[in-house]
């Protein structure tokens, strides 16, 4: 529940840029999550509510919004991840070692240019070891990179202390 409603308000934007005709071939929405296991999960479990706005979207007499997810972890062939840049997922999942490899390779640094919304999972997990160091450092990069400072959303079901959690996830500044 709290990982589809992070995405409502991502999603909400790319189908009402969709529906203008100006949902432009760009990663919008990044979602890190600490497991890769779950990034395959939370890709599954978005083409259903994504199918069901396209098959609305057609009956109200509007062309299929055509929003695209797709995941980018170690696992993923070098033919997935050349098609993704050629072709840009709205929608990327990924982890945080696979988003430091994106941050460092040029065309990785171009598909996360258009990035609006970072959606951070199991936050609680990686904030206060090394990873979480690392990611820090990631996020912050991306935001250096995109066109607008995108907006972070972390989720957890144990956060504690929040005000150490809420620091880690949006930075210095």
């Amino acid at each position: 529940g709290k990982t589809l409603a992070a995405f409502l308000f991502a999603i909400d934007g790319l189908l009402r840029d969709a529906l203008a005709g100006g949902l432009r071939a760009e990663t919008r929405v990044l979602y890190v999550s600490p497991l890769r296991a779950l990034s395959n999960d939370v890709e599954k479990n978005l083409q259903g509510p994504l199918a069901e706005l396209e098959e609305d979207a057609r009956a109200a007499g509007h062309p299929a919004p055509g929003i695209r997810v797709l995941v980018r972890t170690g696992d993923t062939p070098q033919s997935r991840r050349q098609a993704m840049t050629r072709h840009p997922p709205h929608v990327l999942v990924t982890t945080p070692e696979s988003l430091y490899l994106l941050l460092t390779a040029e065309r990785g640094r171009a598909l996360l240019a258009g990035v609006r919304t970072v959606i951070v999972d199991e936050v609680h997990a990686v904030a206060r070891d090394k990873r979480g160091a690392h990611l820090a450092l990631s996020l912050e990069r991306l935001e250096a990179l995109a066109r607008r400072r995108p907006q972070r959303i972390g989720l957890s079901a144990t956060v504690n202390p929040i005000e150490e959690m809420a620091r880690f996830l949006v930075g210095t500044e």
